[in-house]
């Protein structure tokens, strides 16, 4: 299996902000641009497995910066590590301003996919080869980033954290 770059799995989807999408004091509904962010994500996934994917996990969200109404919104995913049959997906969400159309990081969301057959089993995935600073370092944060979930779940042993070990070495 041939292993890919983050920017073969590099995803863009963009959108304006509806009425019908808002909270009551005009910003973008959370749930809305999870949903966004689910879809973005997905692709992305699908990009670096050619597989059929489903979601895993959403790993990590954060609400930096409320979402206007009528604002264009920008979510820039891109595989950040491969595992087994499981991917990360690490996102960057950006608000366009209508004037000037400069972009503002609104937000970031970390979600994990799972490349699955049609009988819906976990299938191998590609490696990922990441190729910018940014990628490496993402790269790098995927591996602890996922020894702490199993560490959390009780399927890893603290002993065998060795990334999250290494923190505190």
């Amino acid at each position: 299996m041939q292993s890919r770059t983050a920017s073969q799995s590099k995803t863009i989807v963009t959108d304006l902000v509806l009425p019908s999408e808002t909270n009551p004091i005009n910003n973008l509904f959370g749930g809305e641009l999870l949903a966004r962010m689910d879809r973005a994500a997905s692709i992305s996934a699908r990009r670096h497995s050619r597989r059929i994917v489903v979601t895993a996990s959403v790993n990590h969200v954060a609400f930096n910066r409320a979402v206007p109404l009528g604002s264009v919104v920008m979510i820039e995913a891109k595989v950040s590590r491969a595992f087994k049959s499981s991917m990360e997906i690490y996102m960057d969400v950006w608000i366009e301003d209508r004037e000037s159309g400069e972009r503002v990081k609104a937000n970031e969301a970390i979600y994990t996919f799972v490349a699955v057959d049609d009988m819906g089993r976990p299938v191998r995935v590609p490696e990922l080869v990441p190729e910018t600073k940014l990628e490496k370092q993402r790269f790098d944060a995927a591996l602890r980033r996922k020894q702490l979930s199993l560490l959390l779940a009780g399927k890893m042993k603290p002993a065998d954290a060795t990334e999250l070990k290494a923190l505190f070495d």
